[in-house]
């Protein structure tokens, strides 16, 4: 571990007025950094969006309300940030107070959060020699807690900063025994504990959860997600296999603090494409672990696509509603999956409750069992191709659902795509430095991507409208919903959108000019709500007139 004296990298930025006597604005965006636990726990965030999905819940739904269906079409941009060391941000802000938080590749910049002026800036070299994901150098955020800011970086390793200067604290590496780990997720604070992930499972490593102590940086504890010889769910992985099975975890969690319970989840096994060599479901891959924060012990887990052969992670948010379920109140768990579905469990139990598909391009299987469990067809990946349809992007992605108890509606971008995979023979042995694809994906000649806003009607578990986007089916924008009545998110032609939350009508939209690839959250100082975005290499933040 890496201690304090190492602030070589940190860079203040100062400006006129910061030098100054300060104002109260200064002031308040430099010293009320101060997050304690009882803060996270708040049901769903105000002026304050204290981690990247906005509360524990993973609804990112806010209750702010200045900003509504009405108004929405006056919204006007109040400044942009560019970042310079990255043309394509994956980042959803952090604001404290008026202090704004963000990441791009393994920098860390805080802003005035009304103005986008840098407060302060630790600059981290981007890591040399990676492979895949993590070669990109994507980063979604930080999280905070007191006076602390934590990161993952490209490589890897934990940070700790100083929240009013920058300064890097400790930093420790959590995965330096295969240099195929990445790490694009942000960090989850529980307790005094900071959750983090790692990616990579396409390149033949093992997949785990991990909790550090805020304070020290010390590891408290693992999760492997690929079990070893002898442990439940092994026989899928025979010999070492196991050292590269996947099952990687590179989204944040989500939480329930009334059932002390951490909801995380996993990637798609390895070798990806090919199944012959690791037979039956591949535990733990394509799961959501419920997880006991303080020791990493599994509670329950649930496999949406066993013996995964279309990489069909199961990443996605899974987010936690607190609802009346066919007549009983219960704690439910809802996550729109890669694999084409919307899937309902019971959170305290892991009971599947019901499963809705939500795009017409699917011919993996004919549908879902009274268990859970898909009814496959003999779709699979060939020597010669097989068109496969999701796609290998999903029916769905990493990008951010969210939920509106007045509307009863879960929010999430969708994508009509088929693509043609291909298998071939998995290599005799890993090799560091290397991808463990067994082979890849070709487009379907003359095919249309289509992406959609789907809305998902929780408690008659059906779909209850879309919104076909125009463009090409690239983005990756997610949504956010607020108590104005809003739905916000990234369209598919470049633009910043908002919609009634209610139906789907357009409201109003902001074209960035560059693609969006980042989920929107919302904020306030002095009382007045922001709403904003990354696209490509800026930060956007919008507010109604004065």
């Amino acid at each position: 571990m890496i201690r304090s004296r190492q602030v070589i990298w940190v860079t203040l930025i100062f400006s006129a007025a910061q030098i100054a006597a300060g104002s109260e604005a200064t002031q308040q965006v430099t010293t009320e950094v101060n997050v304690h636990s009882k803060d996270l726990l708040a049901p769903q965030p105000g002026a304050n969006w204290l981690s990247y999905n906005g509360d524990y819940s993973g609804r990112r739904y806010s209750e702010l309300a200045q900003i509504t269906a009405k108004n929405v079409d006056q919204l006007r941009a109040q400044w942009v940030f560019h970042s310079r060391n990255s043309d394509h941000l994956e980042v959803t802000p952090i604001v404290v107070h008026g202090l704004m938080l963000v990441t791009s590749a393994n920098d860390v910049f805080a802003l005035d959060a009304q103005t986008g002026r840098v407060v302060w800036h630790y600059a981290r070299p981007i890591s040399e020699g990676l492979i895949d994901d993590a070669s990109r150098h994507i980063s979604r955020g930080v999280a905070v807690w007191h006076n602390r800011v934590y990161r993952e970086t490209d490589n890897a390793h934990l940070l700790c900063l100083d929240a009013r200067s920058g300064h890097l604290i400790w930093d420790v590496a959590y995965a330096d025994w295969n240099r195929n780990y990445g790490a694009t997720s942000a960090p989850l604070v529980v307790k005094d504990k900071i959750i983090v992930g790692t990616s990579g499972g396409d390149d033949g490593v093992r997949g785990f959860v991990a909790a550090y102590d805020a304070e020290s940086g010390k590891l408290a504890w693992r999760f492997w997600t690929i079990p070893a010889p002898g442990e439940p769910g092994s026989e899928s992985w025979p010999g070492d296999l196991y050292l590269h099975g996947g099952g990687t975890t590179w989204m944040p969690g989500t939480y329930d603090p009334e059932l002390n319970t951490l909801y995380w989840g996993t990637s798609n096994p390895a070798p990806d494409f090919e199944g012959s060599v690791r037979p039956g479901d591949d535990l733990y891959t394509d799961c959501v672990l419920a997880l006991d924060p303080d020791t990493g012990k599994l509670k329950w887990d649930f496999q949406f696509t066993p013996h995964d052969l279309f990489d069909y992670d199961a990443t996605e948010t899974p987010v936690l509603i607190d609802a009346t379920y066919k007549g009983q109140p219960r704690k439910l768990l809802v996550e729109a999956n890669r694999n084409g579905f919307v899937y309902t469990l019971d959170g305290s139990t892991g009971e599947f409750l019901s499963a809705v598909g939500f795009v017409e391009k699917l011919n993996w299987t004919t549908g879902i069992d009274a268990k859970g469990r898909p009814v496959r067809t003999d779709v699979r990946p060939t020597p010669e191709g097989t068109e496969i349809c999701p796609g290998y992007g999903g029916a769905t992605n990493w990008f951010s659902p969210s939920y509106n108890a007045s509307t009863g509606l879960m929010y999430f971008m969708a994508l009509e795509q088929c693509q043609t995979y291909f298998s071939a023979p998995v290599p005799q042995q890993f090799e560091p430095g290397k991808e463990f694809y067994s082979t890849g994906v070709k487009r379907v000649p003359g095919e249309t991507f289509q992406k959609l806003l789907v809305a998902y009607d929780v408690g008659r578990g059906a779909i209850a409208w879309k919104y076909p986007q125009t463009g090409p089916g690239h983005s990756s924008g997610g949504t956010m919903t607020t108590a104005g009545g809003v739905v916000f998110f990234g369209d598919d032609a470049q633009s910043f959108e908002a919609a009634d939350a209610r139906d789907g009508k357009r409201l109003w939209h902001f074209n960035t000019g560059q693609d969006i690839g980042a989920s929107p959250m919302t904020y306030a100082v002095q009382g007045k709500q922001y709403v904003a975005i990354a696209a490509g290499c800026d930060i956007f933040s919008f507010a109604l007139p004065q």
